[in-house]
């Protein structure tokens, strides 16, 4: 497995791959790995000839007061699970690399009114940081397919709105979320939870499982089910943000005879923000 540091190195073997009449899935990360990832992996490699799978703690993306500089940096163990799942390179640049201003202002890129809604609305700039990240990503090993987790919806929706309103010619697919035992979303955060946290937090999963019963059993009043979810959630012992019951294609608010929906919450467990969503078909 290669390991690429320079936007000029990544660009090559890129090159190469296609020289050799492969086409390239792109795997974007944060690195501190988990299974989930693995899975996107396994997921790109059955859509493209080669993958490489990129690792980036991006700073754009975080907020003041957040966890960058404390965000698990894992390269060792992260390169030995993408070379065991199969992965033909990756991708670590530095900040430099990727925002080559040199530490000034650097162009952004946002996608109106799902960067500011659900998560975007708690941690203002979020999305735009993703956006402007994945599209450099993209500029630089032009992959015919990205590959990303479905634990983070509207990333994914907002991800696929930006690859429209740019023409891009990467096509953008999700891979289902990975669970522990006990329903609880794998996540890189996972790890700050105590013990105690660890046992909570399976709640913000099981308060979205009881929303979608209650959806398949017919109840329509979206405002009620979210408010009854947020108060499970909160006599779990965490702190909601929110819930919100969304069209899955676009995460507008259900229309009339909408039968593709996304439950979606998040939700704090001392420092540690938990994010989880469920899809339901209505009939």
């Amino acid at each position: 497995m290669k390991i690429l540091r320079t936007s000029a190195a990544a660009r090559r073997a890129v090159r190469a791959w296609r020289a050799a009449g492969g086409t390239v899935a792109l795997v974007p990360t944060m690195g501190n790995l988990h299974a989930g990832h693995a899975s996107l992996v396994d997921i790109a490699r059955r859509h493209a000839d080669r993958v490489v799978a990129s690792i980036f703690v991006n700073p754009t993306q975080f907020g003041p007061g957040e966890d960058y500089a404390r965000y698990p940096r894992t390269l060792r163990a992260d390169t030995a699970r993408l070379r065991a799942a199969g992965a033909d390179a990756v991708f670590v640049p530095t900040v430099a690399v990727m925002y080559p201003g040199g530490g000034g202002p650097s162009t952004t890129v946002s996608v109106p009114g799902l960067s500011t809604d659900l998560c975007g609305a708690h941690r203002p700039g979020h999305f735009d940081g993703v956006a402007s990240v994945v599209l450099r990503l993209f500029n630089i090993l032009t992959p015919e397919v990205a590959v990303f987790g479905e634990k983070d919806y509207q990333q994914l929706v907002l991800l696929r709105r930006m690859a429209r309103d740019l023409h891009l010619e990467t096509r953008i697919i999700g891979g289902p979320t990975v669970r522990e035992a006990d329903g609880l979303a794998m996540s890189s955060r996972n790890q700050y939870l105590d013990a105690a946290g660890r046992r909570l937090a399976p709640a913000l999963h099981a308060a979205l499982r009881e929303c979608r019963l209650q959806l398949l059993a017919g109840k329509r009043d979206w405002a009620a089910l979210e408010r009854r979810a947020c108060r499970r959630i909160e006599a779990a012992g965490l702190h909601p943000e929110y819930v919100a019951i969304r069209e899955a294609r676009d995460l507008a608010p259900p229309g009339a005879g909408c039968t593709s929906l996304r439950v979606l919450a998040a939700a704090r467990l001392g420092g540690t923000r938990l994010i989880d969503n469920l899809a339901v078909r209505l009939r």
